[in-house]
């Protein structure tokens, strides 16, 4: 079962992606720093510290981030 916080997490990830989508369609921003925006959100992630935890929570985010890399979804690379 979802909960309110899984929700708005997924609703975030949703505005973001389009945000970086508008950002790059309008060449306010090239790919190659929405891909850098990206990095730098997963490897503030990755090198987190805290609570096992906290630390396994962290390391959810920064696959998931680098999964949207790696699926190009946020930039539209054909």
């Amino acid at each position: 079962m979802s909960t309110a916080s899984e929700h708005a997490g997924e609703a975030a990830l949703s505005i973001c992606e389009a945000l970086l989508l508008a950002l790059k369609d309008r060449a306010l921003l090239p790919e190659h720093e929405i891909l850098g925006v990206l990095r730098d959100a997963a490897a503030t992630h990755e090198n987190a510290v805290g609570t096992d935890l906290e630390t396994e929570r962290h390391r959810a985010v920064a696959d998931l981030i680098n999964a949207i890399i790696a699926g190009g979804n946020s930039v539209r690379r054909l």
